[in-house]
């Protein structure tokens, strides 16, 4: 079920194009949204799109992955366990402000009278750049020609070019480069509880702050997580024009103002480098000199140099990880191929811009684009980012899987504190501590423990990369497995199977059930692969096997209670519907009345009490469907169907992530409409805003779900059993073509797929074995492209 229909920008101002999101005028209606949709980042260090100009905002962010500050989660009536310590990522320095006065007249874009406008999201040279047109009220014409990036190669450092041009007469100009904090106002949780909290007081304190010549340097701390920060900016000027300028600073701002006489038709060329450097040990003199050799080091290079390495990093990653639609008919190219391609690189280059440079952190729920969800990570990195990564960034999923590792010991420390051996990971964290304050949706959600051991799973098998496995993954699965072995019990009731209760699978319209199916067969798969690792380890490495045992403690009997478990686990499963119930009480519940249900009422949990969702069938997320996508070869196609068809009608669509695993299994099961509806749901989630809320920031895992359905579900990809293979859908339209690339064990195989064939090549590498539906096909740099028919609807 879909829902949500929002209003959309006229087309003939948002052009369609294969490689940029296009602004042709400004929309102040659409100021948030597109400040989410423009924003840039690496990973690491993320800004929203808000112009230059230090205005007009909605949120003016300018975010760093990990930098934080805590709060105590008050509660109303505390209990045991609950998390005490909230985290929420910080709005800190904001460096990209550049201001225009041309004869002391501001150019402010609400009120300028704009000739010419043009923004873009330029994703194959990563960059945001803008045009405009500008009069002023003395009849002056003003060229504005800008472009932004934040380095993918130095994750330190961003970098403004702003060019001025005087068209028709002379001018007193004045552009003033300045730098200011971001200063949050009162601490409040509005009713949407997605979005961030803000803070009463002030959040960054001042540490140090000085210039040198046209350099500003500002350093900052938290009081509470003690983190420390330092924004430096430096500003150059080449012009043939005679200028001078002025440099002031105090504790919270910076300013480079430059003050030209500028003539006709000579441009004014201003390049401004912001470098960020942040640490939780280093003194405030220490981080201040980091990020002053920084910026020795780019402000040498110069912009372009800059740039170009920048560009290359972009196009390395378009040449791994592109998913191309293409119509044959070369005498036209039909807008919706345009729209559909624009939109698989907006969703692509948004994944590339949350995780790259993200070393050391996690990927937060909106990337860098906004702070709603706190700038928490959660489960969404493990399940819905990590098959992309994976396949086409394989360096990227193993930092983040070290990142799961480097919180283990908290996670042990987490487990101990709800009464269980092992380790639990945090439904939500920055810092690896456990920060949600509603235990029902939040610590409830034990699955996530499977969740970040499936990513292991599949990113070992993807890669062939046992040294991870041995050295880290091989511990988080032990302390995984003993949690659940701990959580569980063999129930007299259940005919003495395996039982998990008191769990919040991920559908959290259904809180705290027992034996959630998703919850119960992740589980399984967890405790399955924890057993067969250390049994492997122990036959073959005896070394990483010593460490293991030396570092958990391990018992030969534990890997036996292990297999027990998984062999004996309780599936949900109803004879009279043939279907997997979502839980023990799923199927005794009252269906939800949609028929009455206001469509603006929709997501359910801004307009009804938990306890209201609670008593009723009704869903929030495709729970048992996402199994059944993750699990794929233990769920034949008739149970897939039946399942899809008795689930599907109850859920609402409220959740960003359902729509694409949705359309998977659709298009496993053949139902081309409901794969193209949901594909296209999920495709525009965030470029068409369909639910609503894109002003707060984009849905990155929505995003990595992009990529699985067309992978998956177009594409037909399979990596259930360990075995590469792909089951590719005939393409919807005659003379569609679909192409995208995949690394597998260190080879590049693209597969292109149009209406009646499917082709493979191997990219790179020397040979590739992998699997056509039931054939298994080796392709070698001597015999490098394989062609097989495809299966219809």
């Amino acid at each position: 079920m879909l829902h949500h229909e929002r209003l959309r920008p006229p087309s003939h101002d948002y052009p369609a194009d294969e490689w940029n999101v296009i602004e042709k005028n400004f929309h102040p209606e659409f100021l948030a949204q597109l400040e989410s949709m423009l924003s840039l980042g690496n990973g690491y260090l993320g800004m929203r799109g808000c112009p230059e100009e230090g205005g007009p905002y909605a949120e003016n962010g300018t975010f760093i992955n990990g930098f934080y500050e805590t709060w105590p989660i008050v509660y109303g009536e505390d209990a045991y366990g609950f998390a005490k310590t909230g985290q929420t990522i910080c709005n800190v320095t904001d460096s990209k402000i550049i201001k225009l006065f041309v004869d002391d007249e501001p150019f402010w874009l609400p009120r300028a009278n704009i000739l010419g406008y043009d923004r873009r999201l330029n994703m194959q040279a990563g960059t945001l750049d803008r045009e405009i047109l500008w009069e002023t009220p003395a009849g002056k014409q003003v060229l504005i020609r800008s472009r932004r990036l934040i380095s993918f190669v130095d994750r330190h450092v961003a970098a403004i070019s702003y060019c001025v041009t005087l068209l028709n007469a002379e001018a007193s100009v004045v552009i003033s480069s300045e730098m200011a904090t971001n200063e949050p106002g009162a601490l409040v949780g509005g009713e949407d509880p997605r979005q961030a909290r803000a803070f009463s007081d002030r959040v960054l304190h001042p540490r140090l702050n000085y210039s040198k010549e046209r350099r500003v340097v500002l350093c900052h701390a938290t009081e509470k997580s003690r983190l420390t920060l330092t924004c430096a900016t430096e500003t150059a000027l080449e012009t043939l024009c005679r200028h001078d300028h002025k440099v002031v600073h105090n504790e919270d701002f910076g300013q480079v103002a430059f003050t030209i006489a500028a003539l006709p038709n000579r441009s004014i060329e201003l390049t401004k480098y912001a470098v960020y450097h942040t640490s939780a040990t280093a003194s405030p003199e220490e981080l201040c000199g980091r990020a002053e050799w920084t910026l020795d080091r780019v402000t040498a290079q110069g912009f372009q140099q800059l740039l170009a390495a920048h560009e290359q990093y972009v196009s390395d990653f378009w040449r791994r990880s592109d998913v191309r639609v293409k119509d044959v008919r070369e005498d036209r190219v039909k807008r919706t191929t345009v729209e559909i391609q624009q939109a698989i690189r907006f969703n692509l280059f948004h994944i590339l811009q949350a995780s790259a440079r993200a070393e050391g952190g996690g990927v937060p729920a909106k990337g860098l684009t906004g702070k709603a969800y706190e700038g928490h990570y959660f489960w969404d990195t493990e399940i819905y980012l990590l098959p992309f990564l994976t396949y086409t960034s394989p360096r990227i999923a193993r930092n983040l899987l070290t990142v799961r590792y480097n919180m283990l010991e908290q996670a042990r420390a987490r487990a101990r504190q709800l009464g269980h051996r092992g380790a639990m990971f945090p439904w939500r964290t920055i810092s690896g501590e456990e920060a949600s304050a509603y235990y029902a949706a939040g610590t409830a959600q034990y699955h996530i423990n499977a969740d970040i051991m499936y990513a292991l799973r599949k990113y070992v098998r993807a890669t062939g990369d046992e040294q991870f496995l041995h050295h880290y993954g091989a511990e988080m699965l032990v302390e995984t497995a003993r949690l659940w072995a701990d959580l569980g019990f063999y129930s007299d009731a259940k005919g003495g199977r395996f039982c998990i209760n008191g769990v919040t699978g991920p559908d959290e319209y259904n809180a705290v059930v027992n034996n959630n199916a998703y919850t119960n067969l992740m589980a399984r798969e967890n405790l399955r692969y924890a057993a067969q690792v250390v049994k492997s380890l122990r036959a073959t490495n005896e070394d990483a096997y010593r460490v293991l045992v030396h570092n958990t403690a391990l018992e030969p009997s534990e890997t036996e209670s292990w297999m027990r478990a998984a062999e004996n686990m309780f599936v949900p499963h109803d004879e009279k519907l043939q279907i997997v119930p979502q839980d023990d009480s799923f199927l005794d519940k009252e269906t939800w009345d949609f028929r009455n249900t206001p469509a603006d009422h929709y997501p359910l949990l801004l307009f009804y009490h938990p306890l209201n969702i609670y008593r009723k069938r009704v869903i929030k997320q495709a729970d048992v469907i996402l199994a059944m996508f993750l699990l794929g070869d233990a769920f034949p196609l008739e149970v897939k169907k039946r399942n899809f068809e008795f689930y599907d009608p109850l859920t609402t669509g409220d959740s960003s992530l359902s729509s694409c695993v949705e359309a998977i299994i659709a298009a496993q099961i053949g139902d081309m409409e409901k794969t193209i509806r949901y594909g296209l749901a999920a495709l525009l989630m965030d470029l068409a805003d369909v639910g609503g809320n894109v002003k707060d920031g984009c849905h990155i895992a929505s995003m990595g779900g992009t990529w699985m359905m067309l992978a998956y579900g177009f594409g037909g990809m399979r990596d259930d059993d360990g075995v590469l293979a792909f089951w590719p859908r005939r393409a919807p339209e005659d003379n569609a073509i679909l192409r995208f690339p995949i690394t597998y064990r260190g080879q590049m195989l693209e597969i292109e797929i149009a209406h009646d064939k499917v082709e493979y090549t191997l990219r790179d590498g020397e040979r590739i074995v992998f699997r056509h539906e039931h054939e298994d096909i080796e392709l070698t740099r001597t015999n490098a492209v394989a062609v097989r028919p495809v299966s219809g609807w």
